[in-house]
Order: C-alpha cells, then structure tokens, then sequence
C-alpha cells in the first residue's frame, strides 16, 4: 500500500493539513484526537455514506475514545439548501456542540459545503474536519475553505469562508463510487492541469483512464489536485484575484446545474467539464488560444466517456438568452459584467469581463 501524503495548507492561524491516502477512515480516531477539546464529535452526512461507511468511521473514533452523534441528511445536491442547513444547525444545537468541539462533514461536496457553513455560523465560528468521500470532493470542495448553500438564483451564493482544521481524503473509499460518479468528480481534476500545468494535463491524457483501478495514480493525481489549489488558496485565500481561476469552466457549469434544477440529469463535475469545453471553445473563437487547444479538450472528453457538450446533457434545456441570464448570476460578476476564465493555452487560464454577448451565444448555439 503506498504511505500517505500530508500537504499543508499555510494560512497562519487557519492553517490545517490534507492527509490523502487509502485506509484513512480506519485510522480517523487517532488523526482527529489531537485536535478534540473533549472526546466526542458530532458528524454529518448523507445516507448513501451513512449505509456504506458510517459504522466503520464511528468504530475508528470509538476506538480512540471518541463518542460521536450523528445527523444523516438525504443525498443529493437539493440538500444543499435553506431547510437543512437550519436543520444542521439546529441539530448541532441540540446536541450542545461548543465552540472547541469538531463537527465532522462526512461525504462529498454537498455535505462539505453544507457542514462547513453550519460551522461557520454556529456560535460565530465552530471547528470541522473535512472526510471527503468523492473524488470532486477530495479534490476540490474539501480543500480551501469555501462553504455555502444554494439558491433559486443560482449556485453557492450564500455561504462563508471558513477553513477546516483537517482533511482527511481516503483514496481507497472512492472504490465504492459508482463509474458516473468517478468520472464527475474527474472533472474538476481534469480543470487543474487546463488552467495552471500543461504537464499535469499531459499526465492525465496518458494515465487517467486507469486512475479507477490504479491506486497509486489516484493518491498521485488527487495529491496533485490539492497541491495546486493549496497553493491558490494560500496566495489568495478569499478569491479578490488568482483564485478565480479555480472557477474554470464554473460559469458555464453552473448555469447549466440551475437550468437543469440541480438535478441528477447533471452532476457538477459533469458541468464543470462541459464548461472547461466551452470556454476553451470561447477561448478559440476569440482568438485567444488555437484550434488545437478545444479539440484536446473534447477529445480527452470523449476519451474518458464524458459528457462535452450541451447535447450530452438529457433533456431540454432552456434557449441560449436564458442560459446567459442564469450566467449573470454568477460570484464572479462585477457591476453587472459577465467575467469569465478563458484560456490562452492548455495550462495558461486567466480571468475576463471582455466578452461579446454574440460570440458567447454562438458559442452556445454550435454546443447544442
């Protein structure tokens, strides 16, 4: 079995580690005990994760003394929302969770986001560990304190930052996900080597159609994955500039999630990866990138049995003005301009608020 790794995400007094490697739920106990005040936790997840993984996490921390009381949420992105974040937080209260304990997320992105704001809110600030039970969420949503819900008017626009004080990332849990799934979260590792490391990108065009049964290349792409957004979220902790680039292939991709009712018709690993098409496709047609540089995209895509395009996506989806509208909502909009990541390259992402409407809806059109 490959040893673990520890990346240490430096942020002063919110500093905190991301251990990644397989068999971490087992030793959870003894990983979190250092930071307990008392031995109990509360913890948080969803009921797939609880039926799969809930009784060995709760005997790794029985193990070490730990008690634990646990609120189990239904699975799916709708849980990412007004009614049961009241209900986390009222449910932590109940339980009597002070500001010292550790209220553990325990599943993917939605229960990260979810938890880590309850958190953030309860009693102006409690601590939480991370145990991402995704590839999305190992990857990215466990890592770099961004924590929310979502709304009618789009996705993770109410929330907060607030750093974990761990992450726990098992890469041997992931074996339970289902092949869609996997590939979902694939997307947002595929999105660091687009907007950052062209060599990382070349990586994965060699090795990720084995990152579902190698371990070793799963430990060393997700480790990858943190490493570079560690050091993003380091250099610019609350997004006034470089973390933006994080959201390559987000503004299309969210949209996208609203339009299609944040359903299981789209998974936001799969809209990320239809957005990271897009925009490299904008990034061509307006010059700022060769040919070449979309049609790896697609191509890697198609390699990987990804969808790619808005016809990949089932059902109707509303007319390209509509699509533009539920852009406008995006975080990344400055007074009322659209801004997007765009690239100059596979690997050479930046930020931009000049982009033609027209382009933008022919770009849409031809995606159809």
């Amino acid at each position: 079995m490959t040893e673990s790794v520890t990346i240490h995400v430096p942020l002063d007094e919110r500093a905190y580690d991301v251990r990644i490697g397989a068999g971490l739920i087992d030793s959870a106990g003894r990983e979190i005990a250092p930071y307990l005040a008392r031995p109990r936790v509360a913890i948080v997840t969803d009921d797939t994760v609880a039926d799969l993984h809930l009784a060995r996490l709760r005997s790794a921390l029985q193990a070490e003394g730990i008690g634990s009381e646990v609120l189990v949420l239904p699975a799916g992105e709708g849980t990412k929302s007004w009614p049961h974040l009241t209900r986390t937080v009222e449910w932590l209260l109940e339980s009597r969770i002070e500001r010292r304990d550790i209220v553990i997320g325990f599943g993917g992105g939605v229960i990260g986001d979810l938890v880590g704001f309850a958190a953030a809110i309860l009693r102006r600030g409690v601590r939480f560990v991370q145990i991402p039970t995704t590839l999305l969420a190992q990857v990215d949503s466990s890592v770099g304190g961004k924590t929310g819900i979502n709304s009618a008017f789009g996705k993770n626009l109410i929330g907060a930052f607030h750093q974990p004080s761990l992450v726990l990332a098992d890469i041997a849990i992931l074996d339970s996900l289902t092949p869609r799934d996997f590939l979902a979260g694939y997307g947002e590792v595929m999105k660091y080597g687009l907007l950052g490391d062209e060599r990382f990108f070349e990586w994965l065009e060699e090795n990720a159609t084995s990152l579902r049964t190698d371990a070793g290349l799963r430990q060393e792409a997700v480790a990858h994955s943190v490493r570079m957004k560690a050091g993003v979220v380091t250099r610019d902790e609350t997004e006034q500039g470089e973390r933006a680039l994080l959201n390559l292939g987000h503004t299309f991709g969210h949209a996208l999630e609203a339009a299609t009712g944040y359903s299981d018709r789209l998974l936001h690993g799969e809209g990320v990866a239809i957005g990271c098409a897009l925009a490299f496709d904008l990034s061509a047609r307006m010059g700022l990138c060769s040919q070449e540089a979309p049609s790896r995209v697609l191509e890697h895509l198609r390699q990987m049995g990804m969808p790619a395009r808005l016809g990949d996506v089932p059902g109707e989806l509303p007319d390209d003005s509509a699509l533009i509208s539920l852009m406008a909502q995006d975080k990344k909009v400055v007074d009322g301009q659209l801004r997007f990541v765009l690239a100059r390259g596979i690997g050479n992402a930046f930020v931009s608020d000049d982009v033609e409407t027209s382009v933008l809806a022919s770009v849409l059109a031809d995606a159809r």
